[in-house]
């Protein structure tokens, strides 16, 4: 896989010292759980007081799912209605592709696990 380049922490661990996919996170070589639960408090950070959702025609956005919160716009406020919910619809297909996608992914690491090989027809097996 692709791996930034550098350490990832003042011990002179690469980034490229850890494995790819699940094994990142659980296994032998899985990341420390302090740098994990860095990971989880900083994102737990964010979804308290940084990304506020505007469920239920809260402040500060205009719809479900509106994490500007004043500070982004991009133009947004500049479409008429029709355009932000054609808009907002490819934005929750592109999400429901995304997450089929990891899925995928998922599905395939799992199969290597069992000594299985995944043979498509388009592209034919995956090692």
């Amino acid at each position: 896989g692709i791996h930034l380049s550098g350490d990832i922490d003042y011990s002179g661990h690469s980034f490229d010292s850890y494995p790819n996919g699940l094994a990142a996170v659980f296994g032998d070589s899985a990341i420390p759980q302090a740098g994990a639960l860095q990971i989880f408090a900083f994102v737990g950070f964010l979804e308290l007081f940084v990304m506020k959702d505007s469920a239920n025609g809260a402040e500060p956005g205009d719809f479900p799912g509106d994490f500007r919160n004043g500070a982004l716009d991009f133009g947004w406020d500049t479409f008429d209605e029709e355009t932000k919910l054609s808009k907002r619809a490819i934005e929750l297909n592109n999400g429901r592709a995304a997450m089929m996608g990891i899925l995928g992914l998922m599905v395939h690491e799992k199969l290597g696990e069992i000594d299985m090989v995944a043979d498509l027809p388009i592209i034919g097996a995956l090692q």
